[in-house]
């Protein structure tokens, strides 16, 4: 029943956390896994365990829970992290981390990862620097790509799917986090167009339920978009749902810019 009830991310984590005390404690963590033990944000991508070795053989890399990735690292690559009750787990830096999974995600899952790294202090040259130098040469172009699309100031994976929609869709007139004066304080915008004073909010679950009652967090909603709209903006939500229909999406944002148009005539 305890397992039943928890979210597939704690499920994912409780994987590792079994893992490590299989094998002792001597595994490598990469990826996916790393990425979870560095408590980034990982989206859609599955439970397996993943680990790195240098050589073909490795108690820590059996299993069929588990991908083995063979690849060479060196100690600047490795982070000891120990947690509250003293355990030490051996994981690859954030920098390599978000590197080795550009190489092997595609791109939406990659920069909900890689955003959120930067978003707690990787470093986007040192990752730059770890592709440039790096002998492995299979998934090159797609961290290249990756590198291109990060912005740590995304705060969700919403967001980050959110900003790579609204580019692939053409639009990068919208800027993350954008503060708005308004008659009842500054707002800060999921992102926003100041030329077309229109902005995009993305719900998911965790905004409304993590912090404060809902009712409270509702009201407070409502309040900083009343306020919006009487200095003139527009305000669309979007949920998870309107991240997979594109096409309805780009047909929403033109009526809305049509309208901002008319508003401004």
């Amino acid at each position: 029943m305890y397992w039943n009830g928890l979210k597939p991310w704690a499920r994912d984590r409780l994987l590792v956390d079994a893992h490590h005390l299989s094998t002792g404690g001597t595994a490598l963590y990469s990826h996916l896994s790393a990425a979870r033990l560095h408590e980034c944000q990982v989206w859609n991508t599955g439970p397996l365990i993943h680990v790195t070795t240098g050589y073909a053989n490795s108690r820590a890399s059996a299993g069929t829970d588990v991908r083995t990735h063979r690849a060479a690292v060196t100690e600047d690559d490795i982070t000891r992290l120990v947690t509250t009750d003293g355990k030490v787990f051996l994981a690859t830096s954030p920098e390599r981390t978000v590197l080795d999974c550009a190489r092997i995600l595609p791109l939406e899952q990659a920069a909900v990862i890689g955003d959120h790294a930067l978003r707690k202090g990787a470093s986007r040259d040192d990752i730059q620097r770890l592709l440039s130098i790096g002998p492995e040469k299979k998934g090159s172009r797609k961290a290249r790509i990756l590198l291109d699309a990060l912005d740590g100031r995304s705060e969700s994976a919403g967001e980050t799917r959110t900003r790579l929609l609204l580019h692939a869709l053409g639009i990068r007139s919208f800027i993350p986090q954008f503060e708005i004066p308004t008659a009842s304080g500054l707002f800060r915008a999921d992102f926003a167009d100041p030329e077309a004073r229109t902005v995009i909010e993305f719900d998911g679950a965790g905004k409304y339920t993590e912090y404060r009652p809902t009712e409270q967090v509702l009201l407070a909603e409502r309040r900083r978009e009343n306020a919006l709209i009487e200095e003139g903006w527009l305000v669309l939500r979007l949920n998870w749902q309107h991240l997979d229909r594109p096409a309805e999406l780009k047909l929403r944002l033109q009526v809305m810019a049509e309208r901002s148009r008319r508003m401004s005539a």
